[in-house]
C-alpha cells in the first residue's frame, strides 16, 4: 500500500469518527438548570434580600428526612403568610417536586417522599411573613 492510499484511509476514517462523535452529541439529553434562566438572573437581588432576611431570624426552619417523609420544624408557622418548599434536583429536572407550605399553629409539617428517586436534592424553602420574603437552601438526601 502507498501513501496516497494511506492518506486516503485515514481521511475517511476520520471523517468516521467525526460523524459518530456528531451523532452521540446531538442524540444527548440535555437538562437546563431552569428553563427560565434569563429572566432568573435578572431578579437574583430579591434573592439576597430573601437571603439576608433569613439570617437576621432568631429562629430558622430545619429540613431532615425521616424514613418517606421530609420534616420541616418551624416555631413560626402560624405567622406564615404562603410558602413552598421545592425539592431540586441537579441531575435532572423532571424529578423536581414542589410542596405548599400550611398556615399551622404546629411546630412541624410533614410532606411524603414516597416514589422519589434516591439521591441528592436541593430542599428550597421559601416564605412570607409579615409582607417580608425569606429563603433557606439545604442539601439533603433521600
Amino acid at each position: 500500500m502507498n501513501w496516497g492510499k494511506s492518506i486516503v484511509v485515514a481521511f475517511i476514517l476520520f471523517g468516521a469518527f467525526i460523524g459518530t462523535l456528531v451523532t452521540v452529541c446531538v442524540r444527548q439529553d440535555i437538562h437546563l438548570v431552569t428553563k427560565d434562566y434569563y429572566r432568573e438572573e435578572l431578579d437574583y437581588q430579591r434573592q439576597i434580600d430573601r437571603i439576608a432576611h433569613t439570617a437576621m431570624l432568631a429562629k430558622k426552619p430545619s429540613i431532615m428526612v425521616e424514613g418517606n417523609f421530609l420534616k420541616v420544624i418551624y416555631p413560626d408557622f402560624s405567622r406564615v403568610q404562603k410558602g413552598m418548599l421545592e425539592l431540586f434536583r441537579p441531575s435532572d429536572s423532571r424529578m423536581d417536586k414542589l410542596f405548599e407550605l400550611r398556615r399551622t399553629s404546629e411546630l412541624s409539617q410533614f410532606f411524603s417522599t414516597a416514589g422519589m428517586n434516591k439521591g441528592m436534592y436541593r430542599a428550597r424553602l421559601r416564605w412570607t411573613m409579615n409582607g417580608e420574603e425569606f429563603f433557606l437552601e439545604q442539601v439533603i438526601y433521600l
